[in-house]
């Protein structure tokens, strides 16, 4: 086909997720373009997630993109994405799926190795995440939770500047963009006690759902087992009516004899989880035993 032409925001890792799947493209002998799109989170920087009115924070506006024919081909982080797709688009491909963890981010200065986390008492931690913020309250209830914004390397400056004693980024997003962090503590966290977002780690490719030849050249850049395993998560998702802003965590993966999941659960931001582990040899019959018991 003619050049395939990439939709992607402006931020140093939604450039990177573009650029990775562009020179995918380009190696299986497609041109390639990117067109940087700014969408409403990436220009409303003064207020929290949970004051922004409407969904798809980061990713509607290249949604619009799509459907009016000025771009072909979407890159999100997966975890971005509402769980149901606006009519006419559909995800074509899925990633492999990176470390799919939450990494804590300390200044050095300010953790103790003796505690859980390694935070000091009473430490002030940044995370926009709801998800984030439920778990490490249930884990540590003399953490304070703030609110921080911009993109990853904003973040981290913000954390070096001494306006949080921690800040909470997934491991991807750091590991993506080679960031140096040597001069801050790394705490990594077990992703079966601190359960990451459904999808986190893995990139969507969306195209127009019409867009036939599109849809069989990126067939060659899907991996089926992680959109299986995502799948259960995002379903889980889309099955508790939940959106970005749901403190639900869940990370699925394939077992000996069918899959396991493990899920974080909370009604509200200002509720503490209850976490859980569910295993089922049929993935669609894991959902529902999973919802079963939360809804």
């Amino acid at each position: 086909m003619a050049i395939i032409r990439i939709g992607s925001r402006g931020s140093d890792l939604a450039l990177w997720q573009a650029n990775f799947v562009k020179d995918e493209l380009i190696k299986n002998g497609h041109e390639v373009s990117i067109t940087i799109i700014t969408t409403k989170g990436d220009a409303i920087q003064h207020l929290s997630f949970d004051k922004i009115e409407g969904k798809g924070f980061f990713t509607k506006e290249i949604e619009d993109h799509l459907l009016n024919n000025s771009v072909d081909l979407a890159v999100h982080s997966h975890k971005d994405l509402e769980t149901t797709q606006p009519q006419g688009l559909t995800i074509a491909a899925v990633s492999h799926r990176a470390n799919p963890s939450d990494v804590l981010l300390i200044r050095k200065e300010r953790s103790n190795l003796k505690k859980k986390f390694h935070l000091m008492d009473s430490a002030v931690v940044g995370t926009s995440s709801a998800r984030r913020n439920v778990q490490l309250r249930h884990f540590r209830p003399d953490v304070s939770v703030k609110d921080i914004r911009g993109n990853v390397p904003t973040r981290i400056q913000k954390l070096r500047d001494g306006k949080f004693d921690a800040i909470i980024l997934a491991h991807a997003g750091i590991s993506r963009l080679k960031l140096d962090v040597s001069d801050l503590e790394i705490v990594e966290m077990d992703i079966k006690e601190f359960v990451p977002a459904p999808a986190q780690g893995v990139l969507a490719l969306q195209i127009r759902e019409n867009d036939v030849e599109l849809k069989s050249i990126l067939e060659k850049l899907n991996h089926s087992e992680v959109a299986t395993t995502i799948s259960i998560e995002r379903n889980i998702l889309k099955g508790c009516n939940g959106g970005c802003q749901l403190p639900l965590g869940a990370y699925a993966e394939k077992e000996e004899n069918g899959y396991g999941v493990w899920v974080s659960f909370a009604k509200t931001v200002k509720e503490l989880p209850s976490q859980y582990h569910f295993f089922d040899t049929n993935p669609d019959k894991l959902v529902q035993k999973v919802l079963n018991h939360l809804i």
